[in-house]
């Protein structure tokens, strides 16, 4: 059987995660013996996006945190593979049939910035995460579609059930993607 997707190696890690999740219902842990896992993945802590698209572009799972959770990147990554897999409510589970059609990246969140002006914001170079109370929209920057400020704001509100009037804060964050 084929294999997700990937040519750099953290996304190559989750694509590994999420296929033997999907047929196991287990996943591998980090492993510092592992030479396919840069040593940076367990030295550092950052929030994370795992995404996974089929072969055509089109999304069949995301998950990420904005803040570390976890005790180290590669457990980050491990986390939000099997969540982008198995439990974005969007989208059933990823079944094993589909794993040679899907591929998946990484995004690696960089600090949180409030911004005071929308002129802060640009949807090619920033992710942003719009707050309201407790709820928080997020969206990840150059996605497909989202040219304008003001169609980021209204994904990423719309994604957290805030009505524009209601946004009481915008945060921006670049990323690293990885493929």
């Amino acid at each position: 059987m084929k294999k997700m997707k990937c040519s750099h190696p953290y996304a190559c890690w989750a694509a590994r995660v999420i296929e033997e999740y999907v047929k196991t219902g287990k996943a591998p842990y980090p492993d510092l013996e592992d030479s396919s896992l840069p040593q940076e993945l367990f030295e550092r802590r950052a929030g994370c996006f795992v995404s996974i698209h089929k072969l055509d572009g089109s999304l069949r799972g995301c998950i990420g945190t904005i803040l570390p959770t976890q005790k180290n990147l590669a457990m980050e990554i491990r986390e939000n593979a099997i969540s982008a897999a198995t439990r974005d409510p969007r989208f059933p589970p990823v079944a094993p049939g589909e794993l040679e059609e899907l591929e998946v990246s990484v995004d690696v969140l960089g600090d949180l910035e409030q911004v005071s002006s929308l002129d802060e914001l640009d949807p090619k170079v920033y992710g942003i995460v719009v707050a309201s109370g407790y709820r928080r929209g997020v969206l990840l920057p150059d996605l497909p579609g989202v040219d304008t400020v003001e169609e980021q704001i209204r994904i990423a509100s719309l994604k957290a059930g805030i009505r524009p009037e209601e946004i009481s804060k915008i945060y921006r964050f670049k990323v690293e993607r990885y493929h």
